[in-house]
């Protein structure tokens, strides 16, 4: 059988797209088959479009599934960047008077899971602190207030190590206290 070209009536092969003659488009003719299929059979085996079967459902499950788990572990910010976002947050309320000795001076997220706090001694030099003393009351109260207080509960979740820094008055380095996470759990 042959396909006739409907610009020039050039007989062409049922293969071909375009006439070898003229160039033009050729309308697409269907190849009799040699299925001796019936279109009611062709029917019954073809399923119906918008129905799902319970498969296709439980492949599409699954698969949501899949992508929700991927894209949560592979997207979710890092401990050490939602500590920078905290630090930059807190920041925006710094300096803040602890108390009539004490002033917090900044937040620094520091790499490994790290927080550092900076505090000033108020109106002290470095030549007038008493390091003991401070190691003796100061840092005990520290350590139970990670330990206990609800608002520290991320940081013990995450296992977040914290440095406690202290200056004095003219930005001397007087002292530090870290607090492992196996100090507090």
């Amino acid at each position: 059988m042959k396909n006739s070209c409907s610009n020039c009536q050039n007989e062409n092969d049922l293969s071909a797209k375009y006439c070898a003659a003229c160039g033009y488009k050729l309308s697409i003719i269907d190849e009799p088959s040699d299925n001796t299929e019936t279109k009611t059979e062709m029917k019954k085996r073809v399923k119906p479009k918008g129905k799902w079967d319970l498969k296709t459902f439980l492949g599409f499950a699954v698969g949501f599934i899949i992508m929700f788990i991927v894209t949560q572990s592979l997207f979710r910010p890092s401990v050490d960047k939602q500590l920078a976002d905290f630090a930059n947050e807190f920041n925006k309320t710094c300096p803040i008077n602890v108390d009539q000795y004490t002033t917090l001076k900044n937040v620094m997220a520091l790499p490994d899971k790290t927080l550092q706090y900076n505090y000033i001694l108020v109106g002290v030099s470095k030549a007038e602190v008493k390091i003991d003393t401070i190691k003796k009351y100061v840092f005990p109260q520290v350590l139970q207030t990670v330990k206990t207080n609800p608002a520290m509960k991320l940081f013990r979740d995450n296992k977040i190590t914290l440095h406690y820094s202290y200056s004095d008055q003219n930005g001397e380095f007087v002292t530090q206290y870290i607090i492992k996470p196996e100090m507090y759990q």
